[in-house]
């Protein structure tokens, strides 16, 4: 930890620094909408921000990816005239959890490989991003420790850590060096204040641990050896397709294309809108066949397209732990459990073959 690097915000300026940051461009932050819930909406003053909030209802790609897209404009009264549309806004998001930073990092990279998308390019550019540490779990649904995603790994501006009476701010790039000049609210950091950060993250490292009984680098393996897993057929019984798990989930990125006249017949506008794995047409294709039509191969791909397929293809984790997909499940699925019941069945297997 480099001291220049590092900033102090003491906690009676947090509401200076937060009104100021209004007014540079919008501002969003997670907000208070009762009985344990929390959004990320658009706030003016700190009085109106969570500090502590288990994650939000909907992750922070609905600012990067949005639930409806317009990606042209087209004219076919005289000829066809199309023009592409990029739609964003300016934004700093305050109060991202490392959970859902890594989320957006995982969308980074899907966008960025060719055929790059520029609509999201774009927009993700336009956005700046102020990261808030958890110093402890936020409910029993998280697992961010097993994916790698409880301690800060970039992806942010700058990134607030509570140590009490101040935040400790890391520095990191120079959108957030110039946040830092512009509020004016902020302190250089001694060697004291990283002595206290170290003394946290050490504290952390032990209120963290493996939230299943599996150590995350045989992960892959689990999921190599459970495609004919019993456990699928379980949840088929259970699940109601309803989509939710997917579009709450911060690395959920499928989309549906349509296009849409107006009344005239003459101007129209194609958009995207988000799509789940999990209902049953998405993998409906020609002449009506459907090879994920049952829910048990619905809800496997997406566990496989959390733990194992990007393994491969971008050296990580597509889960950040967030808890989102319990939570919202209406039939009381369990990630957690899901994969503790995968490594039961893959111990009582490998057993077996011993005897």
């Amino acid at each position: 930890m480099e001291d220049l690097q590092y900033v102090i915000l003491k906690k009676e300026r947090v509401h200076d620094f937060i009104s100021t940051l209004s007014k540079i461009q919008k501002l969003v932050a997670p907000v208070s909408k009762g009985y344990n819930n929390f959004a990320f909406e658009e706030v003016s003053s700190g009085s109106e921000i969570a500090l502590k909030y288990i994650p939000t209802i909907l992750p922070l790609k609905k600012f990067f990816m949005p639930q409806r897209e317009t990606l042209l404009e087209f004219k076919i009264a005289k000829g066809t005239h199309a023009e592409p549309v990029v739609e964003y806004e300016p934004m700093t998001i305050f109060g991202a959890h490392t959970c859902d930073l890594a989320g957006v990092q995982c969308l980074n990279m899907v966008f960025s490989e060719r055929p790059k998308d520029y609509n999201y390019l774009t927009r993700k550019n336009k956005i700046t991003l102020i990261g808030l540490e958890c110093n402890e779990y936020c409910d029993e649904y998280a697992s961010c420790h097993l994916v790698n995603a409880s301690f800060p790994s970039g992806g942010y501006d700058l990134f607030f850590t509570d140590l009490g009476d101040y935040f400790i701010v890391h520095v990191n790039t120079q959108t957030g060096d110039e946040i830092v000049d512009t509020t004016e609210s902020f302190e250089k950091a001694d060697t004291s204040h990283i002595k206290e950060l170290k003394r946290l993250r050490d504290t952390k490292s032990k209120i963290f641990s493996n939230e299943v009984s599996i150590e995350r680098r045989y992960m892959p393996e689990l999921f190599d050896m459970s495609f004919r897993a019993r456990v699928w057929k379980a949840l088929e019984e259970r699940c109601l397709s309803c989509g939710n798990c997917t579009n709450v989930c911060p690395t959920c990125y499928c989309f549906d294309i349509r296009d849409e006249l107006e009344l005239n017949l003459k101007r129209g506008v194609r958009y995207r809108v988000w799509d789940s794995c999990q209902l049953e047409p998405f993998a409906r294709v020609a002449g009506g066949i459907n090879f994920r039509k049952e829910r048990s191969a619905r809800q496997r791909h997406r566990y496989y397209r959390k733990f194992r397929y990007p393994v491969d293809r971008f050296s990580r984790f597509f889960c950040t732990g967030c808890g989102r997909c319990t939570r919202t499940c209406m039939a009381g699925i369990s990630l957690k459990e899901t994969l503790n019941e995968l490594i039961k069945e893959s111990e009582d297997r490998v057993w077996k073959k011993w005897l």
